[in-house]
Parts: C-alpha cells; sequence; structure tokens
C-alpha cells in the first residue's frame, strides 16, 4: 500500500457526527470504536476515500472548532457530481456557507458540518 494521507476530525458527539455525515454528505461508516477515555474513535468512507474522527479533550490540546469559535483547518472533497451532492446537503438542511460558484479550478460550494469544520465540495473544471 502506498502513502494515504486521512484527515482526522475532532466532534463532541462522535454518534451524531456519523450520522449526521452519512445523511448530509452520504459518507459509510466502516468503524466506531470506544477510547480508553470513554470517548470514541470512529472512521467513515465516501468512494472509498477515509476520513477519522474522534472526541478531542482539552488536555490534549485537540477539540472540535465549536468549542473554541474557530476552525483551524478544512476538508476539500472532489465529487464526481457537485450539483447533486449540493442538492443532497441542501435538502438535508445543511448550513451552507458559500453557494455554488466556479472559481476557476472547478465548481465549489462550502458547508459548515454539526461542529463547524468547513467543508468544501468541488467538480474539477473539464
Amino acid at each position: 500500500m502506498g502513502t494515504e494521507i486521512i484527515p482526522y476530525l475532532f466532534y463532541q458527539d462522535v454518534p451524531a457526527a456519523l450520522d449526521w455525515l452519512s445523511r448530509v454528505f452520504g459518507f459509510q461508516e466502516e468503524s466506531r470504536h470506544p477510547t480508553p477515555s470513554g470517548g470514541m474513535h470512529a472512521s467513515m468512507l465516501l468512494d472509498g476515500q477515509r476520513i477519522m474522527m474522534g472526541q478531542g479533550s482539552d488536555a490534549w490540546r485537540m477539540v472540535a472548532p465549536s468549542e473554541e469559535t474557530k476552525a483551524t483547518a478544512g476538508i476539500f472533497v472532489y465529487v464526481p457530481d457537485v450539483r447533486a451532492h449540493h442538492a443532497r446537503a441542501e435538502a438535508a438542511g445543511a448550513e451552507i456557507s458559500q453557494p455554488l460558484a466556479d472559481h476557476g479550478y472547478g465548481l465549489t460550494y462550502t458547508v459548515w458540518d454539526l461542529d463547524r469544520h468547513p467543508w468544501y465540495f468541488t467538480q474539477a473544471s473539464d
């Protein structure tokens, strides 16, 4: 296996994040495991691409953006049909912060997840 870079996101409520990401973006749950500290670790897939998540803590200096009111990173995802993806997120009631627009590199929209991580979905320009 070659190199794989996997975003690891922190959520206050991992089971709620699993449900939300599945319903709104179409991710499929791959695994969930309790952690020794009483939290949860999980992973999800979208078209074979993986994300991981867990419950951060102040002791680790890793928390969800909603706990600090600022995001320090975003997740950029290329999808084959961004218009259909946008329609799904909109129909699910997701908070779309930037509507679909062509930015030269592709048609893109931005959406906040339930813990205020910014997600950028785009379809490459031909």
